[in-house]
């Protein structure tokens, strides 16, 4: 079966960055499972995967623009520390969640400066251009219900 719209799809996956750092892998027996055309996955790696079969060996470069977009510089703000609890130690790498007129909103701390903290409510792989090497593993077509939970059920989920 061929990888198209409404496919479950089974993938092994290696990431990594423009110098090829390894950013996230799927573990050796456990490959990702996602439903085709459901936005589970980046835009560009779903595009690269349409109309592959089981047992494709392929790489792909996603620019950002097809990926968590371009970093935003107006999403990083310094927020007085007073803003957060007293007795919570505000730490780089501290991830809070809000919800903002545009929905919800996850920011990581990226600098503790006497009583200033910088957020950043990017993506953090926000601006990046992302290198995939997949194995397709599995397709398959997706159930009644899946189509209308719009992701997959049983193995994978």
């Amino acid at each position: 079966m061929t990888i198209a719209a409404d496919s479950v799809v089974a993938i092994h996956y290696k990431l990594s960055d423009e110098r090829g750092v390894i950013l996230d892998a799927s573990p050796p027996d456990q490959p990702l499972h996602y439903l085709h055309g459901a936005g589970n996955i980046i835009a560009g790696l779903e595009r690269a995967l349409t109309g592959r079969t089981p047992g494709e060996q392929f790489t792909a470069v996603v620019p950002p623009e097809e990926a968590y977009g371009e970093r935003v510089e107006e999403m990083v703000q310094q927020v007085p520390r007073d803003m957060f609890r007293e007795d919570q130690d505000v730490e780089v790498g501290m991830r809070f969640s809000g919800t903002t007129p545009e929905g919800e909103l996850t920011v990581v701390v990226t600098e503790v400066e006497g009583d200033q903290v910088t957020l950043d409510g990017n993506h953090p792989l926000a601006g990046k251009t992302l290198h995939f090497e997949v194995t397709v593993d599995t397709v398959r077509e997706a159930t009644a219900e899946e189509l209308q939970h719009g992701h997959v059920h049983g193995p994978g989920d």
